[in-house]
C-alpha cells in the first residue's frame, strides 16, 4: 500500500444517506494550498479505491502544484461503507453532490478515470455551478459510452454475479496471479509496470468481500447507456486524455484507435480539447508524471 505523505489530511469521514463516507484531502488549506481544488473519482475494480489515486496526488506535490485535492472513497470501495445494493452512477454521483455541497463547498475540476466518466456525467447535470471543468484520464471507446444496453440484462448479470457463485468468483478474483494477469492484459502498457505496489494494493482493497457489490454492479453495466446528448450538453471546459495504446475491454471499442476515439470525444464536446500520451489505460498510474505534467496547463487555465 502507498504510505501516506505529511500532505495528506488523515481519513475523515461524512454521512450521506446514513452511510459513512470516506475521503482525504491533499494540500489541505491549512498548509499552502493555492489554485481551484481537484475532485478525484476512482475507477471501479476489483481492489480499487481511491488509493488509485495516491501516486498522482503524490507526483502533483512533487512537481510543485499546491491545488488541494480532494479524493473520496465511493460508496462500496476504499473504507467507506458497503451496502448490499446495485451502484448506479447516479448513485455514486448524488454521494458526490452531498460531497461537493456539504464538505468541499467550492468550484472544482474533476478528474475521472476511465469508465466511470457517466458519474461525472450525471454530477455535472447535478450541480453544474460546481463544477468548473473535466479532465478525463482514459475514457471508454466511443461505442461503449454512446450504445444503450437493456436494464433486463443488466439485472439478469446482476443477479447471476449476486449469488454464490459470484461470490466464488470474487475470491478467485482477489488472487495475485489473476490480478496481475488481467492488469497485463487490459490495463498497462507494460507488464513491468504491474508492480508489487498495485497487486498489494489492489489485495488489500479486495480483502472485504462486501467491496464485491460495487464490482459486481459495474460489471452488470448499469452505467452503460447512450451519453451522447449529455456529453454534448457538457458546457465546462473539457480535456480527454487518451493513452497512445489505449484499448477497450469490450468487443465494441476493440476496432477503435486512439486518434479515433479521441476525434468522437472531441467532435462531441462543447468545449473538448484533447491529448495523446504514453501509456494505455490507467494513465494517472502508469505513467503519473507525464499525466501529472500533461493535464497542468489546463487546471492553470480553468482557475
Amino acid at each position: 500500500m502507498i504510505t501516506q505523505d505529511k500532505t495528506t489530511s488523515p481519513t475523515q469521514f461524512y454521512t450521506w444517506k446514513n452511510y459513512r463516507c470516506a475521503y482525504e484531502i491533499h494540500n489541505p488549506t491549512n498548509s499552502t494550498a493555492e489554485g481551484i481544488p481537484l475532485l478525484l473519482i476512482h475507477p471501479i475494480g476489483v481492489g480499487l479505491s481511491r488509493q488509485f489515486w495516491q501516486r498522482f496526488c503524490q507526483e502533483s506535490y512533487k512537481q510543485g502544484h499546491r491545488n488541494p485535492i480532494y479524493n473520496p472513497d465511493l460508496l462500496g470501495c476504499g473504507e467507506s461503507d458497503m451496502p448490499h445494493v446495485a451502484y448506479t452512477p447516479k448513485d455514486w454521483a448524488q454521494q458526490l453532490q452531498h460531497f461537493l455541497q456539504t464538505v468541499v463547498q467550492k468550484r472544482v475540476i474533476l478528474v475521472v478515470q476511465g469508465a466511470l466518466f457517466p458519474v461525472a456525467i450525471e454530477l455535472v447535470k447535478k450541480e453544474p455551478n460546481l463544477i468548473a471543468g473535466l479532465i478525463l484520464a482514459g475514457p471508454p471507446a466511443w461505442a461503449i459510452i454512446t450504445k444503450e444496453t437493456s436494464q433486463w440484462q443488466d439485472k439478469l448479470i446482476w443477479n447471476l454475479l449476486d449469488s454464490p457463485l459470484g461470490n466464488a468468483f470474487y475470491r478467485y478474483a482477489r488472487r495475485e496471479k489473476f490480478l496481475r494477469d488481467f492488469s497485463t492484459r487490459q490495463l498497462f502498457d507494460s507488464s513491468e509496470a504491474v508492480d508489487a505496489e498495485w497487486l498489494k494494493t489492489l489485495e488489500q482493497g479486495a480483502e472485504n468481500p462486501e467491496s464485491r457489490h460495487a464490482v459486481f454492479s459495474f460489471l452488470a453495466g448499469f452505467w452503460r447507456k447512450d451519453y451522447s446528448q449529455a456529453i454534448a450538453s457538457i458546457k465546462q471546459p473539457t480535456l480527454v486524455v487518451v493513452g497512445e495504446t489505449a484499448s477497450s475491454i469490450s468487443q465494441e471499442g476493440k476496432k477503435e484507435s486512439p486518434d479515433e476515439r479521441l476525434a468522437d470525444y472531441l467532435g462531441c464536446l462543447p468545449q473538448g480539447r484533447g491529448i495523446k500520451m504514453p501509456g494505455r489505460n490507467v494513465l494517472p498510474y502508469e505513467s503519473t508524471a507525464e499525466f501529472v505534467e500533461a493535464i497542468a496547463p489546463f487546471i492553470n487555465e480553468v482557475s
